[in-house]
């Protein structure tokens, strides 16, 4: 977060051993109005872990101890800071005085006994609809005035972009607070700080709720003060430009629900960065951790310490390139919590506007089969990884037959492929692929994707039957068939105990865990 937030780790540690009184000398942080729900007094205990969990989750990573995994370089706290502002009624103490200073502005920071915030009086330039704040010396001073101007009209660009060509709500102004603590007036507030030094290019915090709107946020964002090189492998001006529409759009985020999902929040700002800054292509560093890659995680997997929710940015581009940009923004307004809105989550709103486009089963179950081969379906596609295979058969004259068992949780899948050997050189020869699945009220679906000799490819669902079974027969010659491959769906989208706390949408338990798949291959030589 702020450049040396370490400080108020330490201090917190220190706090939680010893507890002591809060010095007179500390400085006084105002605090964040979150809106939180009731807790019964029965569950306090426990929403005081998870506070506390928030807490030490944000203080990791905005100091940047929180290691980047599975070879992906950019960690975004936002999902942190978010987590903790919901959470931050149920800190004391120590805890809490912690808490706001990972929740402050650079400019609250000043002489603050962390040492987390400005050292120096900072400065501000405000030009449209954002005002950009940042100092003139120390570690957080940016490279010079052209670089301050350049953001500027870039985040102005990010704003015409994102709110006025893609139609999203522009983020609630902090217009209403009074005092320093909104920037000193209603535009949105960017700062410049050297937050690269932390492993992070960016990141936005909600900060103010209003009683009558409890899930809509303001907020204000920080950029990192240069993207040196020394500390970002792409050129200033990308990691620029792809940070910039990330993290604005997280607030913007915050003026529909800033407590959706996480998966929701983070693959739609990673998804957009494709949008506004195509050519940079940073978002592809998160394909190791997509379901194109690794199908068989949940979709709506998240958390703030690993990647598929970034990776997961291929969804909303799937929609994208199947049925427009503005599909996205159609399920935003259905998870969305102001009036006139959907007022459900994540995986409800895409089910609703997906059912006049064939079902979210018959959609999802498509995207599945098109990161078979990424890229003959995306754009760029063939500069992705291709979806992993999870076992391959090769069929022969003397082993016609083989088998296997695909064991899935929801919103996620498994790749079988079936190869002609030489022997099956006679255009006669046939295969029939069976699929059993469960029953059909928990949603699953199967894929059949083959490659030609050629290079072409030809695809189908295969309609399975209530009970979860069905099969599709296909020519299968060594001559014609380079390739096969079946894919089992879970595309359950049931959930229960929503606002439980899980990793899953809605917070919930998936009720449609653990569901097995038998496919099954036989090939045979059809009769004259």
């Amino acid at each position: 977060m702020r450049r040396t937030l370490a400080a108020a780790v330490v201090a917190l540690s220190t706090a939680l051993t010893a507890a002591p009184a809060v010095s007179a000398t500390t400085p006084t942080v105002t605090a964040p109005r979150a809106a939180t729900a009731g807790v019964a007094s029965a569950d306090r205990d426990a929403t005081a872990v998870k506070a506390r969990a928030a807490l030490a989750t944000a203080s990791d990573l905005v100091t940047g101890d929180a290691a980047p995994s599975d070879g992906v370089r950019r960690v975004d706290a936002t999902l942190a800071l978010t987590d903790l502002f919901a959470r931050l009624d149920h800190l004391r103490g120590p805890e809490r005085t912690a808490a706001e200073a990972l929740l402050a502005r650079p400019t609250d920071g000043a002489g603050d006994v962390y040492g987390d915030g400005y050292t120096v009086r900072s400065k501000k330039k405000c030009a449209g609809n954002f005002c950009l704040h940042w100092v003139p010396t120390t570690a957080d001073a940016p490279p010079g005035m052209t670089w301050v101007n350049r953001n500027l009209a870039l985040l102005n660009k990010v704003w015409r972009f994102e709110v006025g060509k893609l139609g999203y709500r522009k983020p609630v102004s902090d217009g209403f607070v009074k005092g320093r603590n909104n920037g000193g007036n209603g535009k949105f507030d960017v700062y410049l700080a050297d937050v690269g030094s932390q492993g992070l290019y960016g990141y936005c915090a909600p900060e103010y709720v209003r009683k009558s709107k409890p899930r809509l946020a303001t907020g204000f964002c920080v950029l990192d003060n240069d993207f040196s090189r020394d500390q970002f492998s792409a050129p200033p001006r990308d990691s620029l430009r792809v940070t910039a529409a990330h993290e604005f759009f997280h607030a913007i985020q915050f003026g529909y629900d800033y407590l959706d999902d996480r998966w929701f929040k983070e693959s739609t700002a990673t998804w957009i960065e494709e949008r506004f800054a195509d050519d940079v292509n940073d978002n592809r560093s998160y394909l190791v951790a997509s379901q194109v890659q690794r199908p068989g995680y949940s979709m709506d997997v998240s958390g703030v310490s690993n990647f598929q929710q970034y990776g997961n940015w291929t969804w909303w581009e799937y929609l994208t390139v199947r049925y427009g940009a503005g599909i996205v923004r159609k399920v935003w307004n259905g998870a969305g919590q102001f009036k006139g809105a959907g007022r459900t989550y994540s995986t409800k709103a895409l089910t609703r506007v997906l059912g006049s486009r064939g079902g979210f089963r018959a959609v999802y179950n498509r995207y599945v089969g098109a990161n078979v081969a990424p890229g003959r379906f995306y754009p760029e596609g063939g500069s992705w990884p291709s979806a992993k295979i999870g076992k391959t058969w090769k069929l022969t004259e003397d082993q016609r037959t083989a088998s296997g068992v695909a064991t899935l949780n929801h919103l996620a899948a498994r790749n079988f492929a079936a190869v002609p050997g030489g022997s099956l050189e006679s255009g006669r020869w046939r295969a029939k692929i069976t699929v059993d699945g469960p029953a059909g009220r928990t949603s699953p679906a199967a894929y059949l994707t083959v490659k030609n000799t050629r290079g072409a490819w030809v695809e189908k669902a295969i309609r399975l039957n209530r009970d979860g079974r069905g099969s599709v027969v296909f020519p299968f010659s060594a001559t014609k068939v380079r390739e096969a491959v079946v894919s089992t769906v879970n595309a359950s989208t049931r959930f229960a105990d929503c606002g439980g706390g899980s990793i899953y949408s809605c917070g919930g338990t998936p009720r449609d865990e653990g569901k097995k798949f038998r496919v099954s291959v036989k090939v045979y030589k059809k009769s004259r």
